[in-house]
């Protein structure tokens, strides 16, 4: 089954949600990881510490060079992700979907390559 990679992403300058909704929205991405085990879609799935703990390694020269902070310069950063067994796009679409929903906030979809 082709595995798709449900990625979360948050947009820097967002307010955070109170403690209520943050305590409501863990317990309905509880729920929809217990959905995607029980049906057989989990493979693996974690949620990120915010993008300013991110440190970059940067090997491609003649020595190893770390800096701080995030590798893109942008406003919307990874938050989390999942990784899916789906049956085909639309599976993984409509996983995202029900995704997106739990834990209220955009996630893009991208099936990775063949092995």
């Amino acid at each position: 089954m082709p595995q798709y990679l449900l990625s979360v992403h948050s947009v820097e300058g967002q307010p955070m949600p109170d403690q209520e909704t943050m305590q409501r929205i863990y317990a309905q991405v509880d729920a929809f990881n217990a959905e995607l085990q029980q049906a057989g879609n989990w493979v693996f799935a974690g949620g990120l510490h915010p993008v300013e703990t991110a440190t970059v390694v940067d090997a491609t020269g003649s020595e190893v060079i770390t800096t701080d902070g995030p590798f893109a310069e942008s406003k919307e950063h990874l938050g989390g992700f999942w990784v899916v067994d789906a049956a085909d796009l639309d599976a993984a679409l409509a996983l995202a979907g029900r995704g997106s929903a739990a834990c209220q906030a955009p996630v893009e979809v991208r099936p990775f390559q063949d092995v």
